[in-house]
């Protein structure tokens, strides 16, 4: 354990670890991708796609092997006991932090397949990182805004396609569709914006849950809702690194996956998206109950 030292030095030896493990393992994991790449035949895809899953595995267990070195975190989870690295999950979860994905993928790597992101498509240029998500088949997402819509209708309906696309790779091995359901990390100044009616949470969107449902449902085997909370406070990057994060909390809870409407149902697009949002809004003001409890529970309790 390397926490005793000054938390300026500890951050930049994080940092420095966090990077050698990117160096090591990414470009394993491209030249593997290009196998696939060059050889694009659904026997090539089944036999890759488990190998680069292990390779992003194995990634993952490196930071969190840095973490455990550099960090004296206190770490509270509950309900990861019963999970299989076997079943298909959609995965939903609140957004505070850039932290909260080595969270995510600190307590879930090898307890269920490896998670898979919806990112914005600005993010495919960032360097060596961009490619690494290429490379695992993450969704690069160009989210409109509605007045960019109408005047370029052409391009509604681009991350439809997008999502529909990548959860039909997805169907062939066992993947979890990973969506922060807010859209955006949560800030007091969005969230008075947005009129919140949550505490603790923006309000949720359902667009990317309901397109995974709708391409790959019944792959699904269950819901997995995952609650983040950090009793001292929502961490920037580098004070975690730092070491500055004391304690994180994490609950886990599986949940059936919303049923898709009935076959003819009038319009069931719109029956689809109303089913989603009634769904992920029940799912919202439950989560924010719970951070309510678990933030007053903690944050006076010294560590």
């Amino acid at each position: 354990m390397l926490s005793f030292l000054p938390a300026p030095l500890l951050g930049l030896i994080a940092s420095v670890l966090m990077l050698l493990n990117i160096l090591l393992w990414v470009p394993i994991l491209l030249v593997v991708s290009f196998v696939k790449l060059l050889l694009p035949f659904k026997p090539v895809r089944l036999a890759v796609d488990p190998l680069l899953l292990r390779i992003a595995e194995a990634w993952i267990a490196g930071n969190s092997g840095w973490m455990r070195l550099t960090q004296r975190m206190d770490w509270d989870v509950t309900g990861i006991e019963a999970l299989s690295p076997r079943q298909w999950y959609l995965v939903v979860c609140n957004h505070q932090s850039w932290v909260d994905i080595l969270v995510l993928q600190h307590v879930l790597n090898r307890r269920i397949p490896l998670l898979k992101f919806f990112l914005k498509q600005q993010l495919i240029w960032v360097p060596i990182m961009g490619l690494a998500w290429w490379a695992l088949e993450f969704p690069f997402m160009r989210r409109h805004t509605e007045a960019y819509l109408k005047q370029h209708p052409e391009a509604r309906g681009q991350d439809a396609a997008t999502t529909r696309a990548a959860c039909e790779k997805y169907a062939l091995v066992p993947t979890s569709v990973m969506n922060f359901l807010e859209g955006t990390r949560f800030t007091l100044p969005k969230q008075a914006r947005q009129q919140s009616p949550y505490r603790h949470l923006l309000k949720p969107k359902a667009g990317g849950l309901t397109l995974a449902l709708d391409a790959m449902g019944e792959k699904f085997g269950a819901v997995l809702d995952v609650t983040i909370a950090y009793p001292d406070g929502a961490p920037n990057f580098w004070q975690f690194l730092q070491g500055r994060v004391p304690r994180v909390i994490v609950q886990a809870r599986t949940l059936a996956v919303p049923q898709l409407p009935a076959q003819g149902t009038p319009n069931p697009e719109q029956a689809l998206r109303e089913l989603g949002q009634n769904w992920v809004n029940q799912v919202w003001r439950e989560k924010d109950a719970l951070l309510d409890t678990l933030l007053a529970t903690h944050k006076f309790i010294k560590k």
